[in-house]
């Protein structure tokens, strides 16, 4: 099924837009803040309130579960909710045993033997769409394809010319935060429409869906605050909307239900996808603006923020395969740190805290998450 139409969230760039994904506000940002990552957005997220509701969720990473963004999935008692994608997934599908409510990352950093895909410049949208049918081929085999609705989306439309306007009516601000100087944007508008398709077996063959046609509000668009927005209504939650925004924006669960029993024809496999590409990953490029950021989270992770140089030497003369490593390095000591403060019984409410001196230690051996 493919929504005709679906807007990013805000007219910003990438990880505002993923903040909305999740929490229905981008608590206040629209561009990377350093100092607030530092403290973690502090919003609440779908996660803590699928966790209120004793729903089941994973969160499955490549590089960096960019997720940590928010500060309170930083905690100890979330940490085994952080599963490497290329040590489980396959695993969990193929076992029955997703969780109710799954989100994967993409790997961010491009390099020759792991080229990254995540369809972000300049890397090889044949990766990012290969990694799509590594998704969906993975799902149609396991033995909860049944019950499965994936949603694949784009945080932003990355700078293309559009015919459709963005609506700049009727929006609601989500929390009433404005944004900072020098624009002070209100939140009252969206972005700009982005590709969204959903797969399910629930789903008729070739439906195109164009908006929610007035609900629940007159005014209500597709955007990526639908997910949540869906998710609550999908799972019968009690918990109160994240925001204004959720409330507002149009959900989707309907296409899920005008069949009586699941479609047996869905394809097992998928077409292999065109190289575009000549060549290998240039690992000795240096980083873009938003591995930077990423790069920023790592070091927040490892500790490394209390030092002078951040934010503003951190990763900014690093090659990609320097910040691969750093970024790799930061995600493994964090979560060596956070099992070793489970096993010494540390509330599961304390966040995970790193500091430089220990991250100078050589790194010991560490078993996969489970």
């Amino acid at each position: 099924m493919y929504k005709g139409r679906w807007f990013a969230s805000v007219p910003s760039s990438t990880q505002p837009n993923r903040l909305f994904v999740h929490s229905a506000t981008s608590g206040g940002a629209t561009s990377n803040i350093p100092a607030l990552l530092v403290k973690g957005y502090p919003q609440r997220t779908i996660f803590e309130n699928l966790d209120d509701a004793g729903i089941s969720w994973g969160i499955y990473y490549q590089n960096i579960p960019a997720t940590l963004f928010y500060r309170n999935l930083r905690k100890l008692k979330y940490l085994f909710r952080f599963r490497p994608y290329g040590l489980t997934f396959k695993k969990h599908a193929k076992e029955g045993k997703l969780p109710g409510y799954v989100v994967v990352e993409q790997r961010y950093m491009d390099s020759k033997v792991d080229p990254a895909n995540d369809d972000h410049p300049s890397h090889d949208v044949y990766q990012g769409q290969m990694f799509v049918k590594e998704v969906y081929e993975t799902l149609r085999a396991s033995p909860q394809w049944n019950q499965t609705l994936l949603i694949i989306t784009y945080d932003e439309h990355g700078g293309f010319y559009d015919h459709v306007a963005t609506p700049v009516s009727g929006v609601p601000s989500p929390d009433g935060i404005v944004g900072p100087d020098p624009f002070f944007f209100k939140f009252d508008r969206l972005g700009v429409r982005v590709p969204t398709i959903m797969v399910s077996p629930w789903i008729e063959k070739g439906t195109v869906v164009h908006g929610p046609n007035g609900s629940p509000f007159s005014t209500s668009e597709f955007e990526h605050s639908s997910i949540p927005a869906t998710v609550k209504k999908v799972f019968n939650m009690s918990t109160p909307f994240l925001t204004k925004r959720d409330e507002w924006a149009g959900t989707f669960e309907s296409i899920l239900q005008t069949r009586t029993n699941p479609r047996i024809d869905c394809p097992e496999q998928l077409p292999t996808p065109t190289r575009i590409r000549q060549g290998e990953a240039n690992e000795d490029a240096k980083l873009s603006e938003f591995q930077q950021e990423l790069l920023q989270l790592a070091a927040v992770l490892k500790g490394d923020h209390i030092l002078t140089s951040y934010p503003q030497k951190i990763g900014k003369e690093m090659s990609v395969k320097e910040g691969k490593e750093y970024m790799e390095d930061a995600v493994k000591r964090f979560f060596e740190a956070g099992r070793s403060a489970k096993r010494m019984g540390v509330d599961g409410e304390q966040i995970v805290q790193m500091k430089p001196s220990l991250t100078t230690r050589s790194s010991q051996p560490s078993s996969p998450h489970p």
